[in-house]
């Protein structure tokens, strides 16, 4: 088994020509940073609800998964073995409402990710219909990853790359909204991962609509204009922002046993009330 590369969150291995091993830790990662406090199971949770979104979207578009049980018994529930596919590097990101950079984008310009949106909108508003607003796929080292452009991604991956993964990503957020809405759930944003197979075939790879990797809200407690109360990875970023007390520079500061038990209860309600199965 050989490591190659390890993560903010997930390790990669391989053992086979060919295919990959991720394995999704607890470890916590907040502004590119890791954080030293795991949440428990937290990988178990990621991987579980990977695996079910991406069955639920496999006939929108392909993915990398082989399997969750050829997997070393340590890793089990935790890992799934994966066709190893050529990284697009872009952030493919969706958005069906006003948060985060993208309503501070908005803020300052009017637009996220060069795309105009209409006056008067609060923060927390429904776009009048899903944007595509990817970003730089940009390794922690290097800094922080970066808005860009259609036209960026069409100079980076060419435009038929570009209008597919474009194309791809907002069909999957329609899908993943309209599921998860009937569950009383919106889906706020969400970053995808495609890859290239040998073929030149797009696939739909890493983690898939998770906590870690999209911004849920209860559809109850939905009002526009205030910061929302997250069900997802916003809570320990919420507790970060607010402590005042660190620069968001490594190394991170250790996560309360308060945040981290309310992390990880709203991990297992996020997979029970999307699934519609029981987490054990």
């Amino acid at each position: 088994m050989q490591l190659l590369h390890k993560g903010k969150v997930r390790d990669v291995y391989t053992d086979r020509p060919g295919e990959l091993i991720l394995v999704a830790s607890d470890r916590v990662s907040v502004y590119d940073v890791v954080l030293p406090t795991p949440v428990p199971d937290k990988g178990k949770v990621l991987t579980a609800l990977s695996l079910w979104w991406f069955d639920q979207l496999a006939d929108v578009v392909p993915n990398h998964v082989i399997s969750a049980d050829d997997v070393p018994d340590e890793w089990r529930g935790r890992a799934i073995r994966c066709r190893q596919v050529e990284i697009v590097p872009v952030e493919c990101v969706a958005r069906g409402y006003l948060a985060g950079s993208g309503w501070t984008s908005y803020q300052e310009s009017g637009t996220v990710s060069g795309v105009a949106l209409p006056d008067g909108l609060l923060e927390g508003s429904r776009l009048p219909e899903p944007v595509f607003t990817p970003t730089t796929k940009t390794p922690p080292e290097l800094g922080h990853d970066e808005p860009m452009t259609f036209d960026e991604v069409v100079a980076l991956a060419g435009a038929p790359t570009a209008a597919a993964l474009r194309d791809l990503t907002l069909t999957v957020y329609r899908r993943a909204a309209e599921i998860m809405e009937q569950r009383g759930v919106l889906l706020v944003d969400t970053k995808l991962e495609f890859g290239l197979s040998a073929d030149g075939e797009l696939v739909l790879a890493d983690e898939v609509l998770t906590p870690d990797s999209s911004r849920f809200w209860q559809a109850s407690q939905w009002v526009p204009g205030r910061r929302q109360v997250s069900y997802d990875k916003q809570v320990v970023r919420d507790w970060a922002q607010d402590l005042g007390t660190w620069d968001k520079t490594p190394p991170g500061p250790a996560i309360p046993d308060e945040v981290v038990e309310r992390t990880q209860a709203v991990y297992f309600e996020m997979y029970e009330r999307i699934t519609g199965r029981p987490w054990s």
